[in-house]
């Protein structure tokens, strides 16, 4: 049987993006980026918007609102790898940078489709499984 989730703390996507937006902010505080100021505002709050919307839709208590901010997280990594692309473009990041910055918002995606493909599972099983946020 698996382990019952019981923080946002315990979820791997909560955990990856977490790093993924501390890779960017790190990122965001140096030349030439930095100068940027919209743009760092942009790439900042879209990095952050994935650990934050997961974090709260597990809060929320409830697997529909879970699912829902879920998505929003998954979106805001969508968002993200087009501000990599532009940053990228403008030589603020090189090549290497955005890939190895691109393969860390996919992962995350990735992870949330996954997550919340097995909240929407669970939606239609009693609240006692696995994956349930805490009330």
């Amino acid at each position: 049987m698996k382990k019952k989730v019981e923080r946002f703390e315990d979820l791997v996507a909560w955990q990856k993006a977490r790093v993924m937006a501390a890779r960017i902010y790190r990122l965001t505080f140096k030349p030439p980026i930095a100068r940027d100021f919209t743009f760092c505002d942009q790439v900042r709050s879209a990095a952050l918007s994935v650990p934050s919307n997961i974090a709260e839709g597990f809060e929320r208590g409830g697997r529909a609102e879970f699912a829902h901010f879920l998505s929003v997280a998954k979106a805001s990594c969508a968002e993200l790898r087009n501000q990599l692309y532009v940053a990228n473009d403008l030589d603020y990041i090189d090549d290497n940078t955005m890939g190895s910055l691109m393969e860390s918002a996919r992962e995350v995606a990735r992870i949330i489709g996954g997550l919340r493909r097995a909240v929407a599972a669970r939606r239609k099983r009693p609240q006692s499984s696995v994956l349930s946020p805490q009330s």
